[in-house]
């Protein structure tokens, strides 16, 4: 009896082990723009509480030419978009854009698809900004010129492609085409402000025709956040930001819902609407904040909020550039036009607080990308830096902080510490971080030692 009692003690810890060991961990693949539901929240396990002190390690690196857009990643697949000056010393302006397929676990280049694209009239002509939307063995890439390409994920052959301003007769945005498409059942959702009444469209997502338009886009430019769907009052809702207003359509035909006026100075709308139910928050860098709360029967919305400065100065509630604000529990919490990380009370809209801690500088277009992963976030700043953070009323509470990436492009240089900045979401996937610069794209291991 001595003996098993002995043997029981010796084989404990053992046994614990393997139990931990055999606990599932859950992974996932971040197949289009902030995740599978675009609501940037990422629930896998097993990743790390604090980043170690030598800093983080690439798994691989590979090259890769300039751009704005994030990767998405699939079925062991990386897809990403880049550009290539065609011959900078005679013109600026005119290039080549690419989407490329990398494997996964070693980023080799599993294939490359290409097509001229010229930015003559375009601010900021870095390269492409639209993230790629991947749907089972098509990837959607879309170039900042309006080309969109449907592609084989698998080999990347073209399937068909459609041009905004030659189909749509859209005009150029000042800063290019930036939504991403949009998967819903077998349409593919896309945001080209054409005309007429074709500020959204629907195609067919295996042959690219038109199935419906919506939305006036007359005098207005598509914007540049990121179409979402919803599901409120009973009913799904394709919810689109743009210059003249916040829209709710039915995403099987077209037909609006609701449409709630707001003029967004210089038409910059970008950061993705947050949806938390029954709220919806979206934030501009001029025009700062407006709260709606949807009806929990049908599809109505009443504005509960909204902020009264038409500044990217003399700021009241949250003024963001480029992320989307977070909506958690009574809270809302986002970076606003000059860096500050703030927290509203939902209800009202009163800032409880804010903090430059996150992003160090302040000073005009300073921005971070924010991720929910359980009850912390993760927040990419664009000096480059990777940091764990806790927010909650009663504050910023920093865990980890590390260097990820090189910050490359020039925009404000002048003004900036670093000289350049870093203004791409990353992909979380598969206990990994998948971000890029102008010069090269990383894998990035998060996982628990």
């Amino acid at each position: 009896m001595l003996l098993a009692r002995q043997l029981h003690l010796h084989l404990l810890p053992t046994v614990t082990v393997c139990l931990l060991t055999l606990t599932p961990l859950t992974a996932e693949d971040w197949p289009q723009w902030r995740g599978d539901d675009r609501r940037g929240v990422w629930t896998e396990t097993g990743i790390l509480d604090t980043f170690p002190a030598s800093g983080l390690k690439p798994r691989w690196t590979t090259p890769i030419n300039a751009g704005y857009s994030g990767p998405a990643v699939a079925n062991g697949r990386v897809y990403v978009t880049d550009f290539r000056l065609t011959d900078p010393d005679t013109n600026p302006n005119k290039g080549t854009e690419r989407a490329l397929c990398l494997d996964e676990k070693t980023g080799k280049a599993l294939w490359t698809y290409d097509w001229p694209a010229d930015y003559t009239g375009m601010d900021y002509p870095v390269g492409p900004r639209a993230t790629p939307t991947v749907d089972g063995n098509r990837v959607y890439i879309l170039g900042a010129v309006g080309q969109l390409f449907a592609l084989d994920a698998t080999t990347g052959k073209l399937i068909w492609s459609r041009d905004y301003r030659n189909d749509f007769a859209a005009e150029l945005p000042m800063w290019g085409f930036s939504s991403a498409p949009l998967v819903d059942d077998n349409r593919l959702i896309v945001v080209p402000a054409g005309r007429p009444d074709a500020k959204v469209v629907a195609l067919d997502k295996r042959t690219g025709k038109e199935i419906w338009r919506a939305l006036n886009a007359v005098a207005s430019e598509p914007g540049y956040s990121q179409p979402i769907i919803i599901e409120a009052g009973g009913t799904r809702q394709l919810i689109i930001w743009h210059p003249g207003a916040l829209a709710s359509l039915n995403p099987n035909d077209g037909e609006l819902y609701w449409e709630q006026p707001f003029k967004v100075r210089m038409n910059t709308p970008i950061a993705t609407p947050s949806w938390a139910e029954p709220h919806i928050v979206v934030s501009a860098y001029f025009s700062g904040a407006r709260l709606y709360e949807l009806d929990r029967e049908r599809p109505v919305s009443t504005l509960v909020w909204k902020g009264n400065s038409d500044s990217a100065v003399d700021t009241d509630k949250l003024h963001s550039l480029m992320a989307a604000p977070v909506i958690d529990g009574d809270y809302v919490y986002g970076f606003c036009s000059e860096g500050e990380l703030r927290c509203l009370r939902l209800s009202t809209g009163e800032r409880v607080w804010e903090s430059q801690q996150a992003t160090v500088e302040k000073t005009h277009n300073v921005s971070g990308f924010i991720i929910r992963h359980g009850d912390r976030y993760f927040i990419n700043n664009d000096r480059g830096e990777l940091i764990i953070a806790k927010l909650s009323p009663d504050g910023y509470q920093e865990i980890s902080r590390t260097e990820l990436i090189k910050p490359t492009t020039d925009r404000g240089a002048n003004r900036r510490e670093r000289k350049a900045v870093n203004w791409v979401h990353p992909a979380y996937a598969n206990r990994h971080i998948y971000t890029r610069n102008d010069n090269q794209i990383i894998a990035v291991p998060l996982s628990t030692p």
